[in-house]
């Protein structure tokens, strides 16, 4: 397109002409300021060019970020990659060389947005979001996005969010709400991991993360207070009782002392509860993550035991006596994942017994048709929203809404390997979830999630609402 035809397309003559008006009647002290800034609002945006690169997460292994550029600017999304990878989820497009990063790298992920995804969108409106989702659907073709990459859709899907949002002169967590029909914003309950096990540590603890959630707290801000306060009680409670390696920390961020048993963690965070003077206002939360010790369909809670003695291997029955019996023990308001990801038998039968909030994770895999079985035969009642599991805006906000619908509690989720990229929080504001799991209070990938939703906070003012005891329905 020639300058002459540009101009003719756009009426920018018009538009010029109406801007210098503009600047006449506000009196504006810098007019050539004015005018540019007038002129922007008068072009629609769209997009020019998407640039795809590989950086490196917080396990040190690469991930894709994006740089989508419009003709206003440039906007960049950086995507987690997950400890598992199920059969369900949307495929993590991986090299698979093990002479470059074991085998991890991205390149392919690279390409696809390099020289597919972004031919496809070049001159999008980038506040369409649904059709720019939909369009790299159909360009993979795949029921999982294994012909492109999850990675390489969802690294491009929330740049052109935050591209959107941009042209919208909205803040992200609103453009996000108002794409999801939520007329109501709230800031989360923030699920604090603070002791780690399962695949995330190198201790015998066979669940994943115990996790703290300030009900209690009246505010964000006051939570991330509690948290953190919390935290470092914890530390305190660990050095004391098994030494200062006991305060090394897993992926998550959380300390993994050498404990094998549930109830020595949560023996340890309840003292830290205690001495933080928060008993009553912080309540504990598992992510049991079983599926990692499922052998057929018992459950093998020394499965990171030397020499066990089989003593800890448990039947489903058991499994679900264990559970009930520490909820009544314990200040528990969730466990997810107690069982395998295709138990649905013994998930149905521990969810009947009202013992506390049962979370989907590697049991739903943010997929729908599981979303649906789930639903309609009574297995859990929350579900764990993963956006690198789904692939796109547009899906994650369709889960969402299938999962309110159903009068289910939503947490949205960090990964084990995340980045810097904040995205989850506003996402958890936008769409009121009322729960958000970002890891430990320590640690720069996962402090990104809980420093945004203080600015959020700050940036609602008078009109922030913090979820609170309301966390499940908020």
């Amino acid at each position: 397109m020639s300058v002459q035809e540009y101009l003719e397309k756009h009426r920018l003559s018009r538009k010029i002409e109406d801007a210098v008006n503009a600047a006449v009647r506000a009196k504006t002290p810098d007019p050539i300021l004015y005018i540019s800034n007038h002129m922007k609002k008068a072009v629609p945006a769209v997009i020019t060019k998407i640039v795809a690169r590989q950086i490196l997460d917080s396990r040190g292994n690469p991930t894709v970020e994006v740089d989508l550029h419009t003709n206003k600017g440039l906007f960049r999304a950086a995507v987690p990659s997950g400890d598992s990878s199920g059969l369900y989820e949307a495929l993590e497009l991986r090299d698979d060389d093990k002479r470059k990063y074991l085998g991890k790298g991205v390149s392919k992920a690279l390409k696809n947005v390099n020289e597919i995804i972004s031919g496809a969108l070049f001159g999008m409106d980038p506040t369409l979001q649904s059709e720019i989702d939909h369009r790299m659907i159909e360009l993979d073709k795949t029921e999982n996005k294994g012909e492109l990459g999850a990675n390489a859709i969802l690294a491009v899907s929330l740049a052109a969010c935050r591209a959107g949002a941009a042209e919208k002169e909205v803040p992200l967590y609103k453009y996000i709400a108002d794409l999801a029909g939520v007329t109501k914003l709230v800031l989360p309950v923030p699920a604090f991991t603070v002791i780690s096990g399962g695949t995330h540590a190198s201790n015998s603890l066979a669940a994943q993360e115990i996790m703290i959630l300030p009900v209690g707290a009246s505010s964000f801000e006051e939570a991330i207070q509690m948290g953190a306060e919390t935290y470092h009680h914890l530390k305190e409670v660990i050095s004391e009782k098994i030494g200062l390696t006991g305060c090394n920390v897993g992926d998550g961020g959380g300390f993994a002392p050498n404990i094998s048993s549930f109830r020595e963690a949560l023996d340890l965070v309840k003292e830290a509860i205690d001495r933080a003077g928060y008993s009553g206002r912080v309540k504990m939360a598992i992510d049991v993550a079983a599926t990692k010790f499922c052998i057929g369909k018992k459950y093998d809670l020394d499965f990171k035991v030397p020499n066990k003695s089989g003593e800890n291997f448990k039947t489903g029955e058991e499994m679900i006596e264990l559970y009930t019996q520490l909820c009544s023990e314990y200040p528990i308001l969730s466990i997810t994942d107690p069982f395998d990801k295709d138990d649905w038998e013994n998930t149905k039968l521990f969810s009947a017994t009202g013992a506390c909030q049962i979370v989907g994770g590697d049991l739903l895999m943010s997929n729908t048709s599981r979303m649906e079985k789930a639903r309609q035969d009574s297995i859990c009642n929350s579900l764990l929203l993963k956006v690198n599991q789904v692939g796109t805006i547009t899906e994650a906000i369709e889960v969402v809404k299938m999962a309110k619908d159903s009068a289910w509690g939503v947490v949205v989720s960090d990964r084990d390997g995340d980045t810097e990229d904040s995205f989850i929080s506003d996402l958890a504001v936008g769409l009121a979830a009322g729960q958000i799991k970002a890891g430990a209070p320590c640690r720069s990938e996962r402090l990104a999630k809980y420093n945004q939703l203080l600015r959020i906070e700050e940036e609602l003012g008078d009109n922030k609402s913090y979820a609170g005891e309301n966390w499940r329905s908020p």
